[in-house]
């Protein structure tokens, strides 16, 4: 009887909930302040209420235009576009008198940052405040609250919004992820019924593959700050170093089972280079939201949860250059209401809390205003004071003119200082060519951002990470570094960085000849092979006139070619043009080592490739993939969805991928269909987890080690800890090469280092010659790994080949194409595809 009681109560409730669910923009507007009737509401320009529906971002922008238009207070900036095309903007708010002197505001603003700020008064300058909605377009509540947020800035009016206005200039992104954003919108909008549902199992709930997280290309975008490989994150990063602003807030969402979480996070898992005064400034801005949201009945929690390590997050980034990165975290009802341990959760709940505390932050904002303004003074005269004397950092690659570029790319994003090598410098066995190579002047004021991103830590104060541990840029460039003491063979400074340009071959009646090392030669060869030209690969080094050629050196005949000779070397002049990789002309086959016409030169095939996508595929793998292909190297890859994987015909496929995996995506059909295809010729590439299923289906014999953790003398409160540190969270190990497999051409050095975020420890082959890459003995080179780990995983290889039938398998324990910014093992999956049938 207690059941049914219970059970119609709950009816009855859900009734009422369903009928009563839309709210009004005065349950999110705070009424100490009136409203200008002539600024147009969310409503009057969209249709509907905020949280009535999931906001589209070409609403969104809309509505952003409108109040640009409406309000004298707010100029409007297009900063780009998204991959899908969609506006990158930025709304800038401030009192109308501010706008007519932003241009000195900001250098004002900016001149805290350098040797002459003791001189500048801070009493009458305005507070920078950047604030950003939505990095994960799933996580929608942060740019829904935009609108309420940014009504509020346009149409308040009183004393409280004019103090605010003019002591604050507020750069205000109202979507971090356009294209995420619209996606998730369209899932939630498009599943919505007029009586919400907020049963979790509802389909509402459960967004298709794979979700609106991510942007295009499925990357996580808040973990692009440092490396800045996205356009999305390119035009907020430009935005930040034009005003560094003294707070930077970033509006995500959680599980719909927490509450509501602010920064500062676990003290213990902040940066080492973080100042503790940083970590003051937030808990002091944290008691602003406390109170706010202690107002409005909204239960919290802050320093339990998350960190401030990785200088990848925009919660983090800021905390590195000078300012307060915020992270809120908002319980997530996922729809637009849905059952919670906190009760049901609605949007509009949602977006109220997220836009109180974005008030609360401008609240706290204008109170520490001369305080934020001293610690940003203070922040860069202490780090210049903390770099003098400490020399340089040069990194250059003769080989690859490339990486070099695009690591110099990311300095000149950040705004670091960096220069020409005046001439040659050998340090520590390494020999920096003049032309080939930078210098970084560590005497500069972004000495912690180059620390951060070029240190190797292997000490911390935590085992756990909320993100990676390591990400020594250098090492993910795979580029020759040192430090150096001295500064004397500092060159020109460069402010106008270009990409070096190839050398225009000469017409041959006999060869061309393309080195395998730089990282775009793999888009050359793709283009030669999709043209129909013949090309192969040299499986030994070699010399001609004067120049050595390494393994996987591309030799391209002018004989047999379904192009003239002349027409052979316009073709290749523009490949080399558009790929920026020298093609050489040579007139004879006879060589020093191995001639031209040696049976070491293997034929090359066109390729072919599909990946594997949808439900149990790892989006984030499979879209770095993607992005490789389709951005780098200009190559088709089909994806295919494993739902239809039946209905395809392989056969016109020379490769297939399949990304790390989660659950049991392979059935036993298409098992057996993927074996048949590889059995018939084809190359299959298998990453991480797909190992496991490689495995257990008999496609290929590989043994994992694993021992087994045992909690000693470990409480129940510790269990989760414990859990925690046996992870790999993502650090950086060595590897020694065999140069001579097809799977390290283009490889220079007998050592590569590599990015792991698995416990996948693979044994070696008994054959040496089988083991073409392998963990050294001692392997860890930056990041943090448990003792029992780095035990079991030296002398284990990450890449494993076999064969079966008249096909090869090749597989890959952990990510070769990590976020995009690991340009350094790309290559890895290119020679895969070019050589693996070679192997």
């Amino acid at each position: 009887m207690r059941k049914q009681l219970y059970l119609l109560f709950f009816i009855c409730s859900f009734t009422v909930f369903s009928q009563e669910n839309t709210v009004d923009l005065n349950y999110y507007l705070p009424q100490d302040v009136t409203y200008n009737p002539n600024i147009p509401t969310p409503k009057s320009s969209l249709g509907f209420e905020v949280g009535e529906w999931h906001v589209t971002h070409d609403k969104l922008v809309t509505y952003m235009q409108t109040l640009a238009n409406a309000s004298d207070r707010i100029t409007l900036e297009n900063r780009g576009v998204t991959f899908e095309g969609r506006p990158l903007l930025l709304l800038t708010i401030t009192a109308p008198k501010n706008h007519n002197n932003l241009e000195s505001i900001r250098k004002n603003h900016l001149a805290l940052t350098e040797n002459t700020s003791s001189a500048l008064s801070t009493n009458n300058m305005p507070v920078v405040v950047y604030q950003g909605f939505s990095i994960h377009g799933n996580e929608p509540s942060g740019s829904n609250a935009a609108l309420a947020v940014a009504y509020y800035l346009a149409a308040a009016q009183g004393p409280k919004i004019d103090e605010l206005l003019n002591n604050t200039v507020l750069l205000f992104d109202p979507c971090f992820n356009p294209d995420g954003l619209q996606r998730f919108a369209y899932w939630a909008n498009t599943n919505k019924s007029k009586n919400t549902n907020p049963d979790p199992n509802d389909r509402e709930f459960d967004e298709v593959w794979p979700g609106g997280r991510t942007n295009h290309y499925w990357f996580d975008m808040n973990r692009d700050w440092l490396p800045v490989q996205l356009p999305e994150s390119r035009a907020r990063i430009e935005s930040f170093h034009k005003w560094y602003p003294n707070i930077l807030t970033d509006h995500h969402e959680m599980g719909t089972n927490s509450s509501f979480f602010f920064q500062p996070g676990i003290p213990s898992r902040t940066h080492p280079l973080t100042p503790l005064k940083n970590q003051e400034l937030t808990a002091e801005i944290g008691t602003f939201h406390a109170k706010a949201l202690d107002k409005i009945g909204s239960l919290y929690y802050s320093e339990e949860d998350y960190d401030d390590f990785y200088y990848g997050k925009g919660s983090t980034f800021p905390d590195a250059n000078g300012s307060i990165g915020i992270l809120f975290e908002q319980a997530s009802s996922r729809g637009h209401a849905q059952e919670s341990d906190n009760g049901i959760i609605t949007f509009p709940f949602t977006i109220r809390n997220q836009f109180t505390t974005a008030l609360s932050t401008l609240e706290a904002a204008v109170a520490m205003r001369t305080k934020l303004l001293k610690y940003q003074r203070q922040f860069f005269a202490d780090t210049r004071k903390e770099a003098s004397g400490k020399g340089a950092i040069i990194f250059g690659d003769e080989k690859d003119a490339s990486k070099v570029y695009h690591l110099a790319e990311i300095l000149q994003r950040h705004q670091i200082t960096f220069h020409e090598l005046a001439s040659d410098v050998s340090e520590n066995g390494t020999t920096f060519k003049k032309g080939h190579s930078y210098i970084i002047p560590k005497q500069q004021k972004h000495y912690k951002l180059i620390e951060a991103m070029f240190e190797k830590r292997t000490k911390f104060r935590d085992s756990l990470f909320y993100d990676i541990s390591a990400w020594t840029f250098p090492l993910a460039f795979n580029l020759p570094y040192t430090e150096t003491a001295s500064t004397n063979k500092i060159g020109a400074k460069v402010t106008d960085l270009q990409p070096k340009k190839p050398a225009t071959s000469a017409l041959s009646n006999y060869a061309y000849l393309l080195e395998w090392q730089d990282y775009y030669a793999p888009k050359a060869l793709n283009e030669i092979l999709q043209k129909g030209l013949r090309a192969k690969v040299g499986m030994t080094p070699f010399s001609t006139a004067n120049k050595t050629y390494d393994y996987g050196t591309i030799l391209i005949p002018v004989q047999n070619q379904n192009l003239s000779a002349a027409q052979l070397h316009t073709f290749l002049s523009e490949v080399s043009k558009k790929s920026n990789v020298t093609i050489t002309a040579v007139n004879t086959g006879l060589n020093k080592g191995i001639d031209l016409g040696s049976r070491d030169f293997e034929a090359l095939n066109r390729p072919s490739v599909a990946m594997l996508v949808g439900e149990g595929i790892n989006s984030y793998d499979a879209g770095e993939i993607w992005h490789v292909f389709d951005q780098r190297y200009d190559m088709l890859l089909t994806k295919l969805d494993l739902k239809n994987l039946s209905r395809v015909d392989l056969s016109r496929y020379t490769d297939i991928i399949v990304p790390s995996t989660w659950g049991n995506p392979l059935g036993k059909a298409d098992t057996e269909k993927l074996k048949e295809w590889t059995q018939n010729g084809g190359t299959l590439i298998a990453y991480k987890n797909a190992g496991r299923w490689l495995k257990n289906n008999g496609l290929m014999p590989l043994e994992f080690t694993k021992d087994k953790d045992t909690a000693k003398n470990i409480s129940f409160e510790q269990r989760s800890n414990f859990s925690g540190a046996q992870r790999i969270g993502g650090a950086i190990f060595n590897t020694r090469l065999d140069r001579s497999h097809p799977i390290t051409f283009g490889y220079t050095s007998n050592h590569l280092p590599v990015f792991r975020n698995t416990t996948l420890f693979v044994t070696p082959d008994e054959n040496s010659y089988n083991n073409p890459i392998q963990y050294t003995e001692n392997p860890l080179l930056a990041g943090y790994i448990s003792n029992k780990n780095l035990a079991q995983l030296k002398n284990t290889v990450p890449f494993k080949k076999s064969n079966l039938g008249r096909g090869e398998i090749l597989y890959f324990t952990d990510n070769t194409n990590f976020r995009a910014f690991w340009y350094g093992t790309n290559k890895l999956l290119m020679n895969a595809i070019f050589f693996g049938d070679i192997m």
